[in-house]
């Protein structure tokens, strides 16, 4: 049988469960995940492989109306996801009408010939076949996807189904990443993203998504099997800074218990993490801090 491999890109407002469903497909934690919209700012790369292909996913920022520079790239992001790529997963969660944005992402998915698949995420919460066959039914009266797969990527009913939907739409072709390879992300990346992650759990509704995570230090110790890492949490408004820390500094001492918990399953290794606050006022809106951050507008 001829070994098949593509790229995949999975698209859709935020909090569908884009990332989840990713994390899922490959079985291990590449992108964070949090009840909030617009978790995901870069285009993760994450790599499924088994014996007869290999698929590799880009997880886009969800597509929203930006507010601010930071906003624009994320949808720029999102929306080049379109180009260059095999086929496209549409995610859409179990409302019973199409929106706004799902509409608009709609419309730009009629423009490209690249095979589209819908999945419908969360349909855990559906109450009855019924109800999801009226929801398959008005997606599918719209004559854009070859095929519709409804999923709870939480927990990972009919995932394996979509798999295999997408492998039977592959080409023959190379495997690009070694078997053992699931991301193309540094390092650095994935560890000041599950920094954020904990933010994000630990602030609630508190603090919104003005907060970035620069990782200044991340060195193997020579004599020991602990990695020392230094982070600094960046947020906009002194406020905010005040509740990240929490009082008695209880809040920042959760995030980082938490945070390091899994980078130590994450680098196999023990981890000494350190965790500063600082403020950056605005900047959302300021190129240069986007950049440093790991954000490249710019990216092709």
């Amino acid at each position: 049988m001829a070994y098949k491999s593509g790229f995949v890109s999975i698209v859709g407002r935020p909090n569908v469960g884009k990332s989840t469903l990713m994390n899922n497909i490959v079985g291990e934690k590449i992108a964070i995940m949090s009840d909030k919209p617009q978790t995901t700012r870069n285009t993760i790369q994450a790599v499924y492989t088994d014996e007869q292909s290999q698929i590799v996913f880009l997880d886009t920022p969800g597509i929203h109306k930006p507010k601010n520079k930071l906003g624009e790239m994320m949808v720029k992001s999102a929306e080049d996801a379109f180009r260059n790529v095999d086929c496209i997963i549409f995610v859409v969660d179990e409302s019973d009408s199409i929106g706004k944005g799902d509409s608009m992402i709609i419309e730009n998915l009629k423009k490209t010939k690249t095979p589209k698949f819908l999945v419908i995420n969360k349909v855990d919460k559906i109450k009855n076949k019924e109800e999801l066959f009226e929801i398959i039914q008005m997606y599918d009266d719209l004559n854009v996807f070859e095929d519709i797969i409804p999923t709870s990527a939480l927990k990972g009913s009919n995932v394996e189904e979509l798999v295999n939907v997408i492998k039977r739409k592959l080409s023959e072709g190379p495997k690009y990443f070694p078997d053992s390879m699931i991301t193309d992300q540094p390092e650095r990346v994935l560890v000041a993203e599950l920094i954020r992650e904990k933010i994000l759990l630990y602030t609630n509704e508190e603090v919104p998504h003005g907060v970035a995570v620069g990782i200044e230090r991340m060195k193997k110790r020579k004599d020991k099997n602990i990695v020392d890492i230094s982070a600094v949490i960046y947020c906009e408004r002194d406020s905010h800074k005040g509740i990240i820390i929490g009082k008695g500094g209880r809040k920042l001492k959760g995030v980082g218990k938490s945070a390091r918990e899994e980078i130590e399953f994450l680098l196999d290794t023990q981890v000494n993490l350190q965790l500063w606050v600082k403020v950056k006022e605005n900047w959302r809106n300021l190129p240069n801090y986007i950049n440093d951050f790991g954000l490249n507008e710019n990216r092709d």
